[in-house]
This record gives structure tokens, sequence and C-alpha cells, in this order.
């Protein structure tokens, strides 16, 4: 509904523009549109998934699906991915016309690079390129059936799913800061990261759980030797 309203008004603005009819003195009112989905996997289905994608014949699609996991890119930021935007020598991939419309950079990780160090070149300039070497539209058959045949979910998005796998496994190991996955992500603002901000809770529980357990097994073990905060035993 919020997209036909867009559409709507962009066609009165336009219209009114090039004098082809007169603007209208209200403003539309648009619905507040909750579209924060993640998506998330356990390890028992990236597992499954990831050996799928092994098996896979097509080594572009197994390929182009490993990119998404290693670089969380976007569906269409992976299809217009050209061999003269990664750079091996400074372990950068550019990433042209993003979401967010700002060209960006993001770090070649190791497992990205060697994806892509025994990706097969077809001597087009894209990397997973579509029909004649041009750009690729559209691989959601395929995917599904990658998806399909790993017994994924049937509400897991195949591709872009996997940006959100990506995003939870940085956000939950605690090793990763907001700002750090914001960049990672090529977020606009740090509103569209804090979907992830639960999982870095999580991950804070278990550490200040772990520090609990820890010292009850001493107090368990060597109860005699347990020091108190003036450094004196008990």
């Amino acid at each position: 509904m919020k997209h036909i309203l867009n559409l709507l008004t962009w066609i009165i603005n336009f219209g009114s523009q090039k004098n082809l009819c007169t603007g209208i003195s209200f403003r539309i009112q648009k619905p507040t549109v909750n579209n924060q989905k993640t998506e998330d996997l356990t390890p028992e289905q990236l597992v499954s998934l990831l050996k799928v994608i092994e098996e896979e014949p097509s080594k572009q699609l197994a390929n182009l699906m490993k990119m998404a996991l290693y670089t969380g890119m976007r569906r269409g930021e992976l299809f217009r991915l050209k061999w003269a935007d990664i750079d091996f020598n400074r372990g950068v991939i550019h990433i042209r016309e993003p979401k967010g419309g700002i060209d960006q950079k993001i770090p070649l990780s190791a497992s990205a690079r060697q994806n892509l160090e025994s990706h097969e070149r077809t001597g087009s300039e894209y990397v997973f390129p579509g029909r004649g070497g041009r750009q690729r539209e559209d691989i959601i058959k395929q995917v599904n059936r990658i998806k399909e045949k790993a017994g994924l979910p049937k509400n897991f998005r195949a591709l872009h799913g996997l940006r959100h796998v990506y995003a939870s496994i940085l956000a939950s190991s605690g090793a990763v800061d907001m700002f750090t996955l914001q960049k990672l992500l090529t977020h606009k603002s740090p509103q569209m990261t804090q979907r992830y901000a639960h999982l870095r809770d999580e991950t804070l529980h278990r550490a200040a759980n772990l520090a609990g357990d820890i010292i009850g097994q001493i107090e368990a073990k060597e109860p005699e030797k347990v020091v108190n905060i003036s450094g004196k035993k008990k």
C-alpha cells in the first residue's frame, strides 16, 4: 500500500511539473511499515546449506551464494559486481550504486578472496554474469532450488537471507560492535543495524553467566583458596 501511494504521489508530481494536471492541495497519508525482517539459520541449517552449495554443479551459482555469506552483499550489488571493482592488492571490494546511492568500500575477507581467486572468469566484465556476459537480472529459481534441497524454511529468502545470516553471525559473536557492523553492511544509519542488537545482548548475557559459572567452579573445587577483594584468603 505504501509503495502504491508513493507511486501515486510521484505520478501527480510529475504531471504537475509537466503541466499535464493540477497538483493536490493535501498530503497523502502513508502507512508506517515495519519491514525490519531478520532472517537467520540454525547451525544445523547452515551446515546443510553449505553442503548443498559445495555439491552444486554450477560454480557460478555456488560462488555467488558463498560471496553473499562471506561479505553480506545485497543481491543487486553482487549482480553489478565487476572484476574491476575488486582490488586484490589493497584487499577491498568497491560496491557501485548501493541501496544508499553512494559508492562504498568493504574489506575483502580471506574467505571472499579465496572464493574469487578460484572463481572461473568467463571473459565478461561481471563476476557473476548473466546471459551473453551481460549483467545478471535474476537468479531466484536457482537459489530456491538450493534452498529446497538444503531443507531450509519456506519463508527464508535464499539469497537476501544470507545477508542477514552474515550480520547475525557477526552480531552474536560478541567480537564486532554495532558501528563496525553498520559499516560492513553499508547501512546509511545506525537504526538500520539495530535489528541485530538483541543478538549482541544475548552474547553479553552468556558472557556474564559464564563468569558466574567459572567462579562457581573455583569455589566448588578449592573453596579454601578463594580470595576476597582485599586479597586475603577466606
